[in-house]
């Protein structure tokens, strides 16, 4: 019975590793999809182009049908744009279950009040009304404080390396939940330009087509090309702006989480080193 807590920690780490996994592969599925049927039936509609035909120039002033004659770079961009958006939402969820459901700083302030009037019965009961990764780590030190206080045959050496050791395995538990799918964000900052430079690149191949035919240039095949680079550049770089701002947003979120973590688990042991000499 011991030993069960270290076999249903990492089993329940590598479920949640799973589960992260089918929500990320399903997402960028989807995203591409969707980026796909955005292109083809509602920027391709006939009814953006002159005649109803998707082959003619779009109608004056319509920029849905300007976008589609941007070429088949459009709806991978569209993807990318839909997926900064996505993974951000599901982070902002995530991290701001994991802060519990009142103030951290707050919290984190209760609970060394708490310890170091030496109520840790009250200050487990905070944690099981803050809830979340924050409150779960703190909880942890606290009941293996309990533990070793109980235990009088263990040295407070040992007993201060046991409360610290317990703190460091449930924040390993806890943090990858907080880091997960971030790594998706920071790819899109640089895939979002990248693919943006390659529809500028296709558009100016079809702009500079244009000039190179004999006698007068084409002037609507010429427009036609300089239009899908403009796009396709202005696609990219807001794709890689958004994702961007919402990775350093969401890091930001995550490094004031850890940051309480560690502050309360260094008040957890502090307080037992110095009540236990």
């Amino acid at each position: 019975m011991a030993n069960a807590p270290k076999t249903t920690a990492p089993a329940k780490k590598q479920e949640s590793g799973n589960s992260g996994n089918l929500f990320a592969s399903l997402a960028i599925i989807i995203c591409f999809v969707i980026g796909i049927v955005v292109y083809r039936f509602v920027m391709g509609d006939p009814s953006n182009f002159i005649d109803g035909n998707r082959e003619n120039q779009p109608l004056p002033g319509n920029y849905l049908g300007m976008i589609y004659h941007a070429g088949v770079v459009v709806p991978v961009l569209l993807g990318l744009f839909l997926m900064v958006w996505v993974f951000a939402v599901e982070r902002f969820i995530v991290i701001g279950r994991a802060s519990g459901t009142g103030n951290v700083g707050n919290f984190v302030r209760k609970i060394q009040t708490l310890i170091n009037g030496g109520s840790i019965d009250s200050a487990i009961s905070e944690c099981d009304k803050q809830k979340g990764s924050v409150a779960n780590v703190v909880k942890a030190g606290l009941l293996k404080y309990k533990d070793v206080s109980a235990n009088v045959d263990m040295d407070s050496e040992k007993s201060v390396v046991a409360i610290q050791k317990e703190i460091e395995e449930t924040t390993a538990l806890e943090m990858p939940m907080l880091e997960k799918n971030m790594n998706v964000l920071a790819t899109l900052v640089s895939i979002g330009t990248l693919v943006g430079l390659l529809g500028t690149v296709t558009g100016m191949i079809r702009a500079f087509s244009a000039l190179a035919t004999g006698g007068a240039p084409d002037s609507a095949a010429l427009a036609n090309g300089i239009s899908e680079a403009l796009i396709n550049t202005a696609t990219g770089i807001a794709t890689s702006t958004f994702a961007i701002v919402f990775y350093n947003i969401l890091t930001a979120k995550i490094d004031k989480l850890t940051y309480s973590i560690d502050e309360a688990g260094f008040s957890i042991v502090q307080t037992y080193a110095a009540n236990h000499k």
